[in-house]
């Protein structure tokens, strides 16, 4: 919009490609002296980086309170915003553009104040890259595309958004201020009609924007600036009002320091759907339609056949002509002026997808939406911790991507093992950049994978994180330690330590390893013990990959074990279902950990540990799941013989046994382990054990023909959990089994327990191979106990 003598008032939408394009050709025409922007002024200082090369958009302006990283606001700015676009245009034309909005250093006061009110819905810093109205007040709340939109007859503001400008052109070649002048227009008539119609704080931001506009008519004169600001501001703009008005509203506001820089930003973080309200739902396809100079539909459906392609999905350059001239006939039919991304979607679902929505939705995540990551450049300000961690993001490869991926590390390769190290400690920082991932086919100890995603607002948490040191290592060290004096629970010390490992923060260990101590020497509960003594195990056992010190942790871990030795049988006595459950839980992870210790250590204390489960397994006040878990593990280990795993069997499953107590000893016998991992490899080894031992099958199937009716619905919910999570074939088998019937009651004698399977296991002819598997590996160290896991990685 323009006038005789005046300001040029351009009213955009923002990341509107067409808007951008039409303010494009404005500026051209009004040749302006300054270009004013909707911003915050602190950016100002940063504009000139918008000219550098090594700047590619999307990237968005960052605001974080000095005092409290964490308080923070983007400003996010695509290739297609108008506002980028009056950037370059001012950097090209050597005209100053500055920022007119109200500062950050108000609107992050502003929104810790709301939220130390308890005013949650305006706690959030205002956002000049979202839909005006989409910033939700408690005063009256309008959407002025929407309205446009239904006044139109439309009831998609999107689709009425791009036939009116988007499918237009640049703004008509008479008169490159009309888009602007009809929409300062329907923006005047909503705010007639609705008022204000927005968020409070819009009357503040306003305030400011026209004294910054005061301010730069008196210096360059009125028809010498040129504003480029949301649509719905520009009757605000425009509107008569005396300085002292505008000076009174923004008397008092509340002030923080701030910090500004450029990041960069997503594409999918353009779009509403994320959660992130910029006010498009496909930044892909505008940033096409911005980027393309002439025949966009055919340009946008090639896109689309290569992604298929890719994807492995037979398209041809038949079925691209094809959904051309659907979409055209489409947008015919339904009157639009061309055919736009519902048309275009349509077609390729017809034609390209024989009617299926399955690969649409890879069509919107990879292009609708879109996975670009903008670039800046090196020179942009940032915090020490920012700057050490780009340093090692390039020196270890690890180039930060929007798009998710998985990495696999190989902790005996240097450059992995760094990898690893860096991934380990920004997780202690609260930088999730990657979270650790089940491998592949590897189980060995010196694997990691690691699922790698960047995300904008991680700046935010490299920011907050930066308290703590300049350097990612000496960062994480300082963390760990406040950790450490601070944590309660001795499980949360243990994890820390297990973490400073992995990590490799040596100068941490010593003040998480006396805090360690002094948590354990207090802590009295078996329970708590139990959940501790994992991390401990695990990080002595496989400290040796990161060349690590372990031997302080081993004191302690052996300390751990012990102390549970004598205090888990008197604990297990007198538990209820949950207890015995939670407890038969602890039971599973102390004896894994008791395996993991390592030798020097673990000899003695597997002797004690299979000692406290011949106990407990033989002990009637113990619960029944607790008793049959011990016997399982025993029998695992061959402590057990299976003559005597028998005997306990028929024990629990004696008539004097109450049928709930038999199902639950059941239950911890042939289960699984007990959580997260029952419907996984362990949660049928129970199964199987049944398959190959008919004997205990024999003695299973017996009890169970012998429950009575009014007990049997009583022990069902046990017997079905236990057996629903084997696998499918191991509940045919052992339907077969119990169909051709091998016992009814008792143990039964047999040479081969199934068919193909001799009577038990041949030692001698199993520790035969370890000899031929040391030679074509050409490790001699592979075939010991202690080596089982690095033999099961070496072969695969």
């Amino acid at each position: 919009m323009t006038t005789t003598h005046g300001p040029t008032l351009l009213g955009v939408r923002h990341h509107g490609p067409g808007s951008a394009r039409a303010v494009r050709a404005a500026l051209d025409a009004a040749a302006p002296r300054v270009v004013l922007i909707e911003g915050p002024p602190e950016g100002d200082a940063l504009l000139a980086l918008a000219a550098d090369e090594a700047m590619r958009p999307p990237v968005a302006l960052l605001a974080h309170a000095v005092d409290d990283p964490g308080r923070a606001a983007f400003w996010p700015l695509a290739e297609f915003s108008p506002e980028w676009v009056a950037i370059r245009w001012a950097l090209a034309h050597d005209v100053p553009a500055r920022f007119i909005d109200l500062p950050a250093a108000h609107s992050l006061a502003l929104a810790a104040a709301d939220e130390a009110s308890g005013d949650a819905e305006s706690a959030e810093p205002d956002d000049p890259a979202e839909s005006d109205a989409s910033r939700d007040d408690e005063s009256l709340r309008i959407d002025p595309l929407a309205v446009l939109a239904e006044a139109a007859g439309y009831d998609d503001p999107e689709r009425w958004w791009e036939d009116v400008v988007e499918h237009q052109g640049a703004g008509g070649a008479d008169d490159p201020f009309a888009p602007f002048a009809a929409v300062a227009e329907a923006m005047g008539a909503l705010r007639e009609r609705y008022g204000d119609g927005g968020p409070r704080r819009d009357l503040v931001r306003e305030a400011h924007m026209r004294g910054r506009l005061r301010a730069a008519r008196k210096e360059f004169g009125d028809d010498g600036v040129a504003v480029v600001c949301g649509a719905w501001h520009v009757p605000a703009l425009g509107r008569k009002t005396t300085a002292a008005a505008d000076r009174a509203l923004l008397k008092g506001l509340p002030k923080v320091k701030t910090g500004m820089t450029w990041v960069p930003w997503t594409h999918r973080r353009l779009a509403r759907h994320s959660g992130y309200g910029a006010g498009i739902d496909s930044p892909g396809w505008y940033g096409h339609l911005f980027g393309v100079p002439d025949r966009p539909v055919e340009r946008w459906l090639t896109k689309v056949a290569g992604l298929l392609r890719e994807e492995d999905r037979t398209v041809s350059s038949a079925h691209v002509i094809e959904a051309v001239r659907l979409a055209e006939t489409l947008a015919a039919m339904r009157g639009r002026p061309l055919a736009g991304l519902t048309e275009t979607t349509d077609a390729v679902r017809a034609v390209m997808c024989e009617g299926s929505d399955v690969p649409l939705g890879l069509i919107h995540d990879r292009l609708i939406v879109g996975e670009v990551l903008g670039e800046v450049p090196d020179t942009a300000p940032a915090v020490p911790l920012q700057r050490d961690l780009t340093a090692l993001q390039r020196t270890l490869r690890l180039k930060p991507e929007a798009l998710e991926r998985e990495l696999d590390l190989d902790l005996r390769k240097e450059t992995d093992a760094e990898r690893g190290r860096l991934l380990h400690r920004l997780r202690l920082l609260g930088i999730d950049w990657g979270e650790p991932a089940a491998g592949r086919g590897s189980t060995g100890t010196f694997r990691e994978t690691w699922r790698l995603r960047w995300e904008p607002e991680l700046y935010v948490r490299v920011a907050e994180a930066g308290v703590w040191g300049t350097t990612v290592l000496s960062a994480a060290t300082a963390k760990a330690e406040s950790r450490a004096l601070s944590a309660t629970a001795l499980a949360e010390v243990t994890a820390l330590a297990e973490r400073c490992l992995l990590a490799a923060l040596p100068d941490a260990l010593p003040v998480v390893m006396r805090a360690l101590a002094d948590r354990a020497a207090l802590d009295a509960d078996v329970g708590r013990l139990a959940q501790a003594l994992p991390a401990l195990a695990r990080s002595l056992r496989y400290g040796d990959v990161r060349s690590t010190d372990t031997g302080a942790l081993g004191e302690v871990a052996a300390g751990l074990a012990e102390r549970i030795c004598v205090g888990l049988p008197p604990a297990c006595a007198g538990l209820d279902a949950d207890g015995a459950a939670e407890m038969r839980g602890h039971l599973d992870s102390v004896h894994i950990a008791v395996g993991l210790l390592p030798d020097d250590r673990g000899r003695d204390l597997a002797g004690r540990w299979g000692a406290v489960l011949h106990k407990l397994a033989g002990r009637d006040t113990v619960p029944g799941v607790i008793r049959g878990r011990a016997a399982r593990l025993l029998l695992d280990d061959g402590r057990l013989a299976e003559d005597e795993a028998a005997r306990f069997m028929g024990l629990a499953l004696s008539p004097g046994t109450p049928p709930t107590d038999a199902a639950a000893w059941i239950e911890g016998f042939v289960g699984g382990p007990a959580g997260a991992g029952r419907r996984q490899a362990g949660s049928s080894a129970g199964g199987m054990l049944l398959v190959h031992d008919e004997r205990l099958l024999g003695l299973v199937d017996a009890w169970l023909t012998g429950v009575s009716a009014e007990a049997f619905t009583d022990v069902l919910p046990l017997l079905r959990r236990t057996f629903s999570a084997y696998e499918p074939g191991v509940r045919r088998t052992l339907g077969e089994l119990v169909r051709r019937g091998p016992a009814q009651g008792g143990p039964v004698a047999s040479e081969a327990a199934a068919p193909g399977f001799g009577p038990g296991l041949d030692e001698a002819r199993a520790d035969a191979v370890l000899p031929v598997l040391r030679l074509l590996l050409g490790a001699d160290g592979i075939g010991t106990t202690d080596n089982s896991d690095d033999l099961l990685e070496a072969t695969g």
